[in-house]
């Protein structure tokens, strides 16, 4: 690889993904819109261009003269004012992005879905790549969309792209801007906002072993295959005693029921329709949190080499992070 289109650079993994592609000596042209903030980016040697993924047109000359692409951008919420801005980023986006690199000689294109789109048993069991799935699975218009559009990446492989799919479980780190609805458990922590948890699980992973995956499945990924990025399964309530051990902040002691809490979700859903603002308890977050979303990340480790670094240091990296950026104290 010598020189690659990152589309969402701006963003938690696309940022991590861009320093690890400068750091191998790649050139890398990022897709940005026009008033995106580029903080993450500030510093490093990158050509921005200026584009929309709606905007096929622009799409198609950001690419030319690239080998590879990484299509890393989405609009990842649990809960939005206008779910159809979400379709249109994450549906129609990938498949302008793909329609765009379909006319373009390039040697592969790693498409960044999520673990949200595959199969779970929910009872503690990890899924895998193969584990059944269907769209009445989907919960929320986040993981709908992503399932959607992994769909659309993979017609895409028929029509002759040599495209890889990689679904990254709930990556940790540093540069998480907005942040990440995970993200966003760690900030509620450290700003003492978290005094109860539900009884759930995640499977985490460094940001930078994710971006990193990004790269080997474009190296090493087999042509229509997915591989989850991911590393531990943990309780909710682990990851609050690893924070608690980070941070030298008390993590909450209390189990919170789940039905109390899917029903106020429902209220504050109901709400939120009319107030249209953001509801304190989004309601797909809490229907997530109803199964262990733990996923066995074996195959990216076989077949690609995917690092594992301790998710501890990953969490650590965050907190200090936000603390260094003011976002908590």
């Amino acid at each position: 690889m010598k020189k690659v289109f990152v589309t969402g650079a701006t963003g938690f993994i696309g940022a991590s993904l861009a320093r690890e592609l400068i750091e191998m000596g790649c050139e890398v042209r990022a897709l940005v819109r026009q008033r995106s903030d580029r903080r993450n980016l500030a510093g490093l040697d990158i050509e921005f261009w200026e584009g929309d993924l709606r905007d096929e047109g622009s799409l198609a000359k950001g690419l030319a003269g690239c080998e590879t692409l990484f299509h890393a951008a989405a609009d990842y919420r649990l809960w939005t004012r206008d779910p159809a801005s979400m379709y249109a980023v994450n549906v129609e986006g990938t498949r302008s992005i793909l329609q765009a690199a379909l006319k373009q000689n390039l040697s592969k294109v790693v498409y960044t879905s999520s673990v949200g789109t595959l199969g779970n048993p929910g009872d503690g069991t990890s899924g895998t790549e193969a584990t059944p799935v269907t769209f009445a699975d989907m919960v929320g218009h986040y993981k709908k969309s992503k399932f959607l559009a992994e769909q659309v990446a993979e017609s895409f492989i028929g029509q002759g792209l040599p495209l890889v799919i990689v679904n990254p479980s709930t990556p940790v780190g540093a540069l998480d801007i907005k942040p990440t609805p995970t993200g966003k458990i760690i900030l509620d922590f450290l700003n003492r906002k978290m005094p109860a948890y539900l009884d759930t699980g995640l499977n985490l992973i460094d940001v930078q072993d994710c971006a990193k995956g990004h790269i080997l499945a474009a190296m090493h990924g087999r042509i229509g295959e997915k591989y989850i990025l991911g590393n531990e399964n943990l309780t909710l309530k682990y990851i609050f005693t690893l924070l608690e051990e980070i941070s030298g902040l008390p993590a909450p002691r209390v189990k919170l029921p789940y039905i109390p809490i899917l029903l106020a979700a429902y209220i504050n859903e109901g709400i939120s329709k009319i107030t249209r603002k953001e509801p304190l308890i989004p309601l797909a977050g809490v229907q997530m949190a109803g199964k262990l979303m733990f996923f066995d990340s074996s195959k990216a480790i076989r077949e690609l080499g995917l690092p594992q670094h301790p998710v501890k240091i990953a969490l650590k990296n965050a907190v200090d992070w936000f603390r260094a950026e003011g976002y908590a104290l």
